[in-house]
């Protein structure tokens, strides 16, 4: 082991449940509750030190994996992956940085055991990829912060030549390799310097959400919370709002982006995005709404600042060429960007740019985002509605890669009670003023949670 190596000693993981305070549309599912997944890694360095890291994310079911099972078997299966990786990481001898320990986990240890559990199934029940990402995420949260906290830096500050063992061109296909001798991931962020301590901050406004007083049912809730969009707006100062549609009802979808443009209009509100979330299969459904759009309501239409993964995500399957819709607006690949291999098959169909999630583990996001900016793609960072500690990595992956605009943060919309204690310590994290998030409240270890001072124990980070 070299000097700022680690080494994996040991995993745990806890669950945690929580309701959605109003229902949550992904596609054409409806979400209303959730749970969410932490890993806790004690990892030991080359002198033998040792350090405790730790990595949440939601087991985001709908978002992952659509299909005819119900939430429940969908649910139940990727918790118990998540069993099945806590004892792969337990028994994963590798070290080095976290980046390399990362990648050769994905490399070498993930569809292997994706295969292993999905052999029992038929091929319309197996686990997506994209759901074994989401369960191996919070594992390799868990090494970077390991990481810092054991050398005392902040994890985003890790890479660097003075702590890699290898430059970018040991991560990327022999295609690709040449063009990143010499780099580093660091080469691809912002400079330390010039890293925001408060970022724009996303509103999104599900398929399900009230407009206006008269889509009001009555069963809302009373809890002090906002419910109305204009109330949203007036209380967090909101100054950009995502949109999402349905991709499957033109009408639907049009009126939609009009109605949210013209609150947005009224309420001096500058930025929208639409998000399809994977429903739409013929570029022509977006070419034709966003002409119609251009032309009607040029006001909006300018207003959109870009669109979200309209096609199915399985993009190998589905390799839709988007260079028209390219070019009336920035078109962002989301569900599709497992690693930077989807993102280049992206760039050749004429995608624009990816949406970066810490969800398909951070080692993954950074790679993406190194292959991307080389090849010329913007970047932004979209939320799993991320709440208690998970938000935190996300955030700072924002801040510290640069996006065209903020970050997208929704869980103080959906499930703000779930992220009560962490609130306290970090009030500017969850609750956004004047449109905004701030970092400040962080440690300068690792991802700087303040874990103890959350649970009330004597204070480190």
């Amino acid at each position: 082991m070299r000097e700022k190596d680690i080494a994996v000693v040991s995993s745990t993981i806890t669950f945690f449940d929580f309701e959605n305070r109003m229902p949550l549309k992904f596609g054409h599912e409806i979400t209303t509750k959730s749970s969410l997944c932490r890993a806790t890694i004690t990892v030991r360095g080359a002198d033998g030190r040792t350090a405790v890291g730790v990595g949440e994310t939601p087991m985001a079911v709908s978002w992952t994996w659509p299909g005819t099972l119900s939430y429940s078997e969908r649910l139940d299966r990727m918790m118990r992956f998540c069993d099945t990786l806590n004892d792969a990481w337990n028994s994963f001898t590798s070290s080095g940085h976290p980046m390399e320990i990362g990648h050769r986990f994905l490399e070498e240890r993930l569809h292997d055991l994706l295969a292993s559990g999905n052999r029992k199934y038929d091929a319309s029940h197996q686990m997506p990829y994209l759901s074994a990402l989401v369960c191996n995420s919070l594992f390799d949260l868990a090494l970077y912060d390991a990481h810092g906290k054991l050398h005392k830096v902040k994890a985003f500050d890790i890479f660097t030549p003075e702590y890699m063992n290898h430059d970018l061109s040991h991560y990327y296909g022999e295609e690709y390799r040449q063009a990143y001798v010499g780099k580093y991931p660091c080469d691809y962020m912002l400079p330390r310097e010039k890293v925001p301590q408060s970022i724009p901050a996303w509103h999104l406004v599900g398929g399900t959400d009230p407009l206006e007083s008269e889509d009001l049912t009555g069963k809302e809730p009373d809890d002090g919370y906002p419910v109305l969009l204009r109330d949203w707006i007036r209380a967090d100062g909101l100054y950009c709002l995502k949109i999402k549609l349905v991709g499957n009802d033109a009408a639907w979808d049009y009126d939609r982006i009009v109605h949210v443009g013209n609150i947005a209009g009224e309420m001096d509100v500058p930025y929208l995005s639409a998000d399809f979330n994977c429903t739409v299969q013929q570029p022509a459904y977006v070419l034709d709404l966003m002409k119609k759009l251009q032309q009607e309501h040029p006001d909006i239409f300018k207003k959109l600042l870009y669109i979200e993964q309209p096609f199915p995500y399985d993009i190998e399957h589905h390799p839709i060429d988007v260079h028209e819709i390219s070019k009336i607006k920035p078109l962002f690949l989301d569900e599709s960007a497992h690693d930077w291999r989807y993102v280049a098959i992206g760039h050749r169909l004429g995608w624009s740019g990816v949406a970066l999630k810490t969800c398909k583990t951070l080692t993954g996001a950074m790679l993406s985002l190194c292959w991307a900016r080389e090849h010329g793609m913007d970047i932004m960072v979209q939320d799993l509605t991320n709440p208690k500690l998970a938000i935190i990595p996300h955030a700072l992956l924002a801040a510290n890669v640069g996006t065209i605009m903020g970050v997208e943060v929704n869980s103080m919309q959906f499930c703000p009670e779930a992220s009560r204690e962490e609130a306290k310590v970090h009030p500017g994290l969850y609750k956004r003023n004047e449109g905004e998030i701030s970092l400040t409240s962080l440690g300068n270890t690792g991802f700087g949670y303040r874990l103890d001072e959350i649970e009330g124990k004597s204070h480190h980070d």
